[in-house]
């Protein structure tokens, strides 16, 4: 837990994917993430958090669905989704808060 908010309190954006091994979505998002990471290279960071293993994590930050994707800036909370979101779309939000 302490290393997870030591990653969320960076001064550059960190997207979180709550994401299950079991989860058909998740696993469109791991080569949609890749491309934003390729992309935006070191101005975000990417950190995929499997549910099952972390569940307290998961229940801390009311995850209720997979994938859930959680954007922080300097350790607040600025954008949250479920579901699977687009490279495009995915790269710009992270630019807006950039």
């Amino acid at each position: 837990m302490s290393k997870f908010l030591d990653i969320i309190n960076k001064d550059k954006p960190v997207l979180v994917d709550f994401f299950a091994e079991w989860c058909g979505p998740c696993k469109m998002m791991s080569p949609i993430l890749k491309e934003v990471k390729d992309t935006l290279g070191d101005k975000v960071s990417i950190i995929k958090i499997d549910v099952d293993k972390n569940q307290p994590l998961a229940a801390k930050y009311q995850v209720r669905g997979v994938p859930t994707l959680i954007l922080y800036k300097s350790g607040k909370q600025v954008w949250r989704q479920s579901g699977a979101v687009q490279k495009n779309e995915l790269v710009s939000i992270i630019n807006n808060f950039g």
